[in-house]
């Protein structure tokens, strides 16, 4: 009797040794959730890395990716915040400029931006604004002086295609009608082709990357006219920043302070997160995959080929950004809830 009690605890035992050492990712599924259409760089993006960070994941899982457009990545971000399981196989990918939706209260707004489990950032962005070449508006002047404007194309009112020619308005005296409920980059750029819109606030990645702005910049097809980032970027030397256009106009402090924390977004990039309450384990474990994945020669070849930037961001560094964001002082809050309800 002692004999057979003895070998059924030894069992017992080596069956909880074997569990306590199989990796919870073994044998799963992790779902990227995009909140965009296909075609874009975010797609792009989450495709990417869901073919290669897998294999740095115990297990090692496989991943999947959903497409969930709307709002622009309202709907996507809310999903994850408030449906998906805090268990590590589901993350999002969305735009990053959603956090500003929060600020000024939007009430479609169902996530604290602040709490969600930061992954990474494989990319840095910088925005550019163009227009299409055959339009009478050549430059910033005829814009300004247009009687009527013309149309930019946008997704949802948090997204940097609406807030972007917003800013411009604010900041550089533009006149521009910004046209709102188009899906994504694809549908805006489809539209421009129609002739439906004249412009469109981009990221210059995706537009030197994602067909067919890619074609578009080779044929001059469009015209940039501004970029968003600090420096020009060096495939186009001759456009100016926002920032040199600014002090060309002696803009206002106030205004240059609002236009820091509205292109924040940028620099947060493709975002990759999950809901909070993930196990502070497995979060590590994401975090660490995610930055080796970036590190992937496969990937990093891949990237290349598509002419992608690979300036990653771990998820420590993004969760403080993060925080940081959502302390804007009520001044700031007032004039972007003023520019935003335009």
């Amino acid at each position: 009797m002692k004999r057979i009690f003895f070998a059924l605890l030894s069992s017992l035992l080596w069956c909880s040794n074997v569990n306590a050492q199989t990796p919870f990712f073994e044998g799963k599924t992790l779902l990227i959730v995009v909140g965009s259409a296909p075609g874009g760089p975010f797609d792009s993006w989450a495709r990417l890395i869901a073919q290669h960070m897998g294999k740095y994941i115990p297990g090692p899982p496989k991943f999947i990716v959903q497409n969930m457009p709307g709002g622009g990545s309202m709907i996507a971000a809310n999903y994850v915040y408030t449906v998906a399981k805090p268990d590590g196989l589901t993350l999002g990918t969305v735009q990053a400029a959603l956090y500003l939706e929060q600020l000024v209260g939007r009430k479609e707004v169902q996530f604290d931006w602040a709490k969600f489990a930061w992954i990474g950032n494989p990319e840095s962005v910088d925005r550019v604004f163009f227009i299409r070449a055959d339009t009478p508006y050549k430059t910033l002047e005829d814009i300004r002086k247009a009687s009527e404007p013309p149309k930019c194309g946008s997704q949802a009112t948090g997204t940097v295609a609406n807030y972007f020619p917003r800013l411009l308005e604010d900041a550089l005296g533009l006149k521009l009608n910004v046209v709102t409920g188009y899906k994504g980059a694809a549908d805006i750029r489809l539209a421009i082709e129609r002739g439906e819109v004249h412009c469109y606030g981009f990221s210059v990645q995706g537009f030197f990357t994602t067909e067919p702005s890619r074609t578009w910049a080779k044929t001059g097809f469009v015209r940039v006219l501004i970029q968003g980032g600090k420096k020009r970027d060096p495939r186009l030397p001759d456009v100016p920043t926002i920032w040199e256009l600014m002090e060309r106009h002696k803009t206002p402090e106030e205004t240059r302070r609002l236009v820091r924390v509205l292109l924040a977004p940028d620099e947060l990039g493709r975002v990759l997160f999950g809901p909070p309450g993930i196990p502070a384990d497995r979060v590590k474990t994401l975090r660490e995959a995610f930055m080796k994945t970036m590190s992937d020669p496969e990937l990093l070849a891949e990237a290349k080929k598509r002419g992608f930037e690979v300036t990653p961001i771990g998820g420590e560094e993004l969760e403080s950004m993060a925080k940081d964001l959502m302390a804007q002082p009520p001044e700031v809050i007032e004039r972007m809830k003023k520019l935003l309800a335009k």
